[in-house]
């Protein structure tokens, strides 16, 4: 390929909030993780491997979280998943016999019936931990693996920058004992930057993250390239803007591509269409019809459930290779536009959720395929770059401070902060408070118990801070489990607190919060001090 005229980079942002319940054999809130890796992660994979296979060249980056990954690496958590695919793959063999004298769910079926024995057979590959297979793959050199925060916590809503620092550190020392290298560069959560985060991330090694436009865009100076090239803060950290016109094609609800009709409709799902007999087996142990994933129909334009039509997958294949087709073809125009405007090779960063791409949008691995494959074969305006490659190519970019901002719901932190999650930050403000006092306290010939609570303290704050649980009560999408979790991870700090300081540590409770709790279980509880190396 000859000097392209531009970069396409894309970003995609996988997270779930570390849920783990051994103390019930099955959890609902559990499914989020068991949904996301068979509709998302897992097809994430199967796609670099025909990629890798077919020598299409291509780049991503995906920011894997520390929460995620951590589930993802947990043996109960792997054990759940594979009985969960299971019985899935059991449902699905059943389904052939029963759709055999209805010709128009025939194809679904059979549909279901192969991905999810692919979504085995990965997942044996990769002996059960699919962070194998991600490693394997950027190892490889075809995809960048970024760090997030710890467990994701809102930053800018962190009094104490030690508590900031505290994410961060504990985020990047879990990708490096994860990953068997430093990450170069991370996804602040939400996207949400205040000034002084940069300073933190730069003593952690970390080259560059990411901000929504106007995070760039109302930056001082005004850059001047826009969001079409990093911008360097004064401590040399990069920050990449995203593309809004990119994120508009396929985010938005009426002018995006997941809208399309022949597209498969998430809202109606095979648990509510079939016989109640039939389906019961596949429910949790409450017996309440909710979502299985399998899901018969497709969009079919705005019309009620039961109108909805039989879903094609081969209908919807088509659908995802000219959007596709259409998105290239816009990459192609925007790129020659900027630059002949520029005068230089303009960046393109796309940045959504990965859970969009497989989840939401079932079509969205396929989409991503195609428009690899095309960039590979149909044109050479523009090439796949990662943030790495695109900033040893070019090392020297304009010094702009940029401005606070986050990616959601009108810029800013007022997801993270307003009437209905607003009483949670005392609480975490004062267990952090206490947490760093902790840390920062020069306690000497600590005994190993007292060690493994102040560890499990920090585990309990870092897990108490994730943004999730403030977001979904925003949302007012499982607000009850959210406030529970905040209320728990509280309450179970303060009682190992009283406990450390009475000098009388009771293990079975320690010991119950361990196997309840069991991220990062390598976490120095001094990375919430000024003194952690």
């Amino acid at each position: 390929m000859s000097e392209p005229k531009g970069y396409w980079c894309l970003v995609l942002h996988a997270h779930l909030p570390f849920i783990r319940h051994p103390e019930h054999e099955t959890f609902l809130e559990e499914d989020w993780f068991f949904e996301a890796l068979t509709e998302s992660y897992i097809p994430l994979l199967d796609i670099f491997e025909r990629l890798v296979n077919e020598n299409v060249h291509f780049r991503m980056t995906i920011n894997l979280s520390p929460s995620l990954c951590s589930m993802m690496q947990d043996p109960l958590l792997q054990s759940r998943y594979r009985r969960h695919l299971n019985k899935l793959i059991e449902l699905s063999e059943k389904e052939l016999a029963r759709v055999r004298s209805l010709p128009q769910f025939q194809p679904v079926a059979q549909m279901y019936e192969r991905k999810l024995k692919r979504c085995l057979e990965i997942f044996d590959n990769c002996h059960s931990n699919l962070l194998n297979g991600f490693k394997r793959f950027q190892d490889a050199g075809v995809i960048e693996i970024i760090t997030c925060s710890a467990t994701h916590g809102f930053l800018p809503l962190m009094i104490d920058p030690r508590a900031q620092a505290a994410q961060i550190r504990a985020g990047v020392d879990h990708y490096t004992q994860t990953f068997g290298r430093k990450p170069s560069g991370i996804w602040l959560p939400e996207c949400a930057y205040v000034k002084g985060v940069e300073d933190i991330l730069k003593k952690q090694g970390i080259r560059y993250f990411f901000l929504d436009a106007h995070g760039i865009l109302f930056g001082s100076p005004r850059p001047r390239f826009g969001v079409f090239a990093p911008i360097i803060t004064q401590n040399g950290v990069a920050a990449f803007g995203r593309d809004m016109e990119t994120a508009q094609q396929v985010w938005s609800a009426e002018q995006g591509y997941p809208g399309d009709n022949r597209y498969r409709e998430f809202y109606r799902d095979l648990a509510f269409d079939l016989e109640y007999n039939d389906v019961r087996p596949y429910l949790h142990p409450d017996g309440v019809r909710r979502n299985i994933g399998l899901k018969y129909h497709r969009i079919s334009g705005k019309v009620p459930l039961d109108q909805k039509e039989p879903y094609n997958p081969q209908m919807a294949t088509d659908a995802a290779a000219e959007h596709a087709g259409n998105f290239l073809f816009n990459r192609e125009h925007q790129v020659r536009h900027l630059q002949n405007m520029l005068g230089r090779e303009p960046i393109v960063v796309s940045m959504y959720d990965a859970e969009l791409f497989g989840h939401w949008w079932y079509e969205g691995p396929q989409f991503l395929e195609f428009i690899f494959k095309k960039i590979h074969y149909d044109q050479d305006t523009l090439k796949c770059i990662t943030p790495t490659e695109y900033l040893n190519k070019y090392p020297n970019q304009q010094m702009v401070q940029p401005s606070s901002s986050s990616w959601g719901d009108k810029g800013y932190f007022e997801v993270w902060l307003n009437g209905s999650n607003d009483w949670i930050y005392r609480h975490l403000h004062k267990i952090t408070e206490k947490m760093i006092a902790l840390a920062e306290s020069k306690k000497n010939h600590l005994s190993q118990i007292e060690k493994r609570t102040l560890n499990q303290m920090a585990r309990e704050v870092l897990l108490a801070q994730s943004s999730d649980w403030a977001f979904l009560m925003t949302a007012a999408t499982a607000t009850t489990y959210s406030q529970k979790r905040t209320r728990d991870h509280v309450h179970r700090f303060l009682t190992l607190e009283r406990e450390f300081l009475a000098r009388n540590i009771n293990e079975n409770f320690l010991k119950e919060c361990e196997a309840k709790d069991n991220i990062f279980p390598h976490i120095d509880y001094k990375v919430f001090s000024n003194h952690h190396s």
